[in-house]
């Protein structure tokens, strides 16, 4: 079974984590929701949520996939988390998932893994991508980003798809008529 690490901080985009979040349960993926600074965290438009874990208190080694929802806060306080930059650095280096939308993917450009990779990000931020796309979903190797809150359940779609196949991500998409 494939198992995702979502990851929150304070000010996160609730639209981004909990679509994705759902996205990822309806097609079988083991997802865990961990806040990087404690067990409630507050999303961007002030609605709270409790994580599973705390980042501290997951094992990333048993994790295929991780997500990084953006939110100006959470992806400001993402960047300045030297551990968590590592702990990106090392999913990908390992060849696992590593996802991020919305400003997301401004915490995998100073993880240093989107160096002359292909990338989306929210519009008008694309100056922060070496090689940006204007498509909603972008996968290049084992990264996936997205565009923003809009873009969340073709995101998560997508994180489906790379995981356990188009059948399994065609299923969901007809479940939630998307």
């Amino acid at each position: 079974m494939s198992k995702a690490l979502i990851l929150l901080a304070d000010g996160f985009e609730e639209t981004e984590a909990i679509a994705t979040a759902d996205i990822l349960r309806r097609a079988g993926i083991q997802t865990t929701i961990s806040g990087i600074s404690g067990a409630m965290v507050t999303g961007r438009s002030k609605i709270r949520l409790y994580s599973d874990t705390h980042l501290m208190d997951a094992d990333p080694t048993k994790y295929d996939c991780l997500v990084i929802p953006g939110g100006d806060a959470s992806v400001e306080a993402m960047i300045r988390d030297s551990k968590l930059l590592e702990l990106i650095r090392n999913f990908y280096s390992s060849g696992k998932v590593v996802a991020a939308i919305c400003a997301g993917p401004l915490v995998l450009v100073k993880a240093g893994i989107l160096k002359d990779k292909k990338a989306t990000i929210f519009p008008g931020m694309e100056r922060n991508l070496d090689r940006p796309r204007a498509e909603k979903v972008v996968v290049d190797e084992n990264i996936i980003t997205s565009q923003g809150p809009g873009t969340a359940i073709e995101f998560g779609l997508k994180i489906v798809e790379v995981l356990l196949g188009k059948p399994t991500s065609a299923k969901i998409r007809q479940e939630i008529v998307a």
